[in-house]
């Protein structure tokens, strides 16, 4: 580890995307710190965990540097950074997707009509290695700020960007003809090895146990007895159902985690298997 004083480092963004949805994550987590507007470090009060923040696009060089143990980002700057480092937890937060996209009334309409021509972005690396995978030999412009604009400058004939609900590619002529790379938060290593290292396998408990929690919703009910085959086919949870009997044995209690999304389907059809008082709450962790 090579932390102060014992102190475990972490990397963290300073503003964009992804710096707000960490800060929240960290803080569900149980991460006890005191933020200021001009934050550049903070020390937590219940853990040996210092705080930077810096910029996204630094992340990756802190860790891989050794200035830090760890470090939160986005899964496409660890690629573009391409220096071995490795995600070990996947955050659940900040995705967009990796397209090579093109002028909706333009000539190019796949990935081999970029052939020949100029394409701007902010990930050269990850560009040419796709054209280079795809057989395809463009010009590769690196550039800084909106990509999304140079074709309408003259710069480029396509560009490379992230995504995440394509509004800015339409409102730009664009459309998407190919995805280079899935994206989201991660939580990366110079050495994967590390989470298996007390302070760092106790951090990562904690944040996968908010992970694993968003997105989930804990029920209970009240059901027939001879209900529970058709109650476990319709929420099986995270090891099957808890049941319990009740004090009228031709009743039970079930408990179970399932899906927010899945509500819609699931309580209907809980109803219609003969459940009652269903009680839906939210989970705050899953800790396995």
């Amino acid at each position: 580890m090579n932390a102060v004083n014992g102190r475990l480092r972490m990397a963290v963004p300073n503003k964009g995307r992804l710096a707000e949805p960490a800060v929240e994550l960290l803080s569900d987590a149980g991460i006890d710190v005191e933020l200021s507007a001009r934050r550049l470090s903070a020390t937590a009060r219940n853990i040996d965990l210092e705080l930077l923040f810096v910029r996204t696009d630094d992340v990756a060089e802190y860790v891989r540097d050794g200035l830090v143990d760890l470090g939160l980002t986005g899964r496409d700057l660890v690629a573009e950074a391409g220096d071995g480092l490795q995600p070990i937890l996947d955050l659940g937060f900040g995705a967009c997707s990796l397209v090579l996209a093109a002028p909706i009334a333009g000539p190019i309409q796949d990935v081999a009509g970029v052939a020949g021509s100029r394409v701007a972005t902010t990930f050269p690396r990850l560009t040419r290695e796709f054209l280079q995978r795809s057989g395809v030999d463009a010009q590769v412009i690196e550039v800084t700020g909106a990509v999304e604009v140079t074709p309408q400058l003259g710069v480029a004939d396509a560009v490379v960007d992230l995504v995440a609900s394509g509004s800015t590619l339409r409102v730009n002529g664009l459309r998407s003809i190919a995805t280079i790379l899935e994206s989201e938060a991660v939580l990366v290593a110079a050495d994967p090895s590390v989470v298996e290292t007390p302070p760092v396998a106790g951090l990562v408990t904690m944040l996968r146990s908010v992970v694993e929690a968003r997105g989930k919703e804990y029920m209970m009910m009240n059901a027939p007895a001879g209900a529970i085959d058709a109650i476990r086919r319709i929420i099986p949870g995270l090891s099957g159902p808890t049941v319990m009997p009740l004090s009228d044995p031709s009743m039970i209690a079930v408990h179970s985690v399932v899906d927010r999304r899945r509500l819609w389907d699931i309580v209907p059809a809980l109803k219609a298997a003969g459940a009652r008082d269903i009680l839906i709450v939210p989970i705050e962790k899953v800790i396995r």
